[in-house]
């Protein structure tokens, strides 16, 4: 009897300590959405193709109305230029936080998107809303391995989902819409192509926890079995 009852308490820790952690793991990462880019200027075919493969947008709620855009380029250009162009969505933007090797001070010069006048409608960037990296431009930029995070505090009302929302396009980058830019240098022959986001979101709710929580599931599980088989 006493054998049985110091199974069924251990069957119950495991159980409790499963479901606590697995709640604990999804609470704390936060829900995240990733966007790839698509060609804007297309002064070089291969160019564009490495940006393309490259490039990639997360963007990460990080509750209290506060957004972050995290970038990331898988290449050997140079991210040294982010736009965006905002409707009424956007609110104060933090200065860029980066990893080593990456310089991100607030506004880009130039001030708008380098060919970003020949998309329909034409891309303007919001006043303020941009960022560059400080000189040598290509060296402090981002490259395979680093990576650049911009954060907004929203504007009143707004969510992460009207976020969500504006950045799958519904009005063809129109009034409302929530389109962003990247500048791209030192590619392998030397030039530059600039790229907007594409409304293909990936919806990460667990982006990089989801194994670990899912094991820690698995022993809250065990746990239930447990206790099932000695009740």
């Amino acid at each position: 009897m006493l054998h049985t009852r110091y199974q069924r308490a251990v069957a119950g820790a495991l159980f409790t300590a499963g479901m606590t952690l697995s709640s604990a793991v999804f609470a704390l990462t936060p829900p995240s959405t990733s966007y790839s880019f698509v060609g804007v200027t297309n002064t070089n075919a291969a160019n564009v193709a490495t940006g393309v493969a490259a490039l990639s947008m997360e963007v990460i709620d990080l509750g209290g109305s506060q957004v972050a855009f995290t970038f990331t380029n898988n290449s050997m250009s140079s991210l040294t230029d982010v736009y965006f162009d905002d409707g009424t969505l956007l609110g104060f933007a933090s200065a860029p936080q980066y990893s080593t090797g990456v310089d991100f001070s607030q506004y880009a010069s130039p001030g708008n998107l380098p060919g970003g006048n020949t998309l329909s409608p034409s891309f303007t960037t919001t006043a303020g809303f941009s960022a560059d990296s400080n000189p040598p431009a290509s060296p402090n930029g981002v490259t395979s391995g680093e990576w650049l995070t911009i954060t907004f505090t929203l504007q009143s009302m707004q969510t992460y989902a009207s976020v969500i929302n504006a950045l799958s396009l519904p009005n063809g980058g129109g009034v409302g819409d929530l389109r962003v830019g990247l500048h791209v240098q030192s590619f392998a022959n030397g030039g530059s192509e600039s790229f907007v986001n594409v409304p293909d979101g990936i919806s990460n709710p667990v982006p990089e926890a989801d194994t670990y929580a899912m094991l820690l599931a698995g022993l809250g599980l065990v746990g239930f079995a447990a206790r099932r088989k000695l009740s």
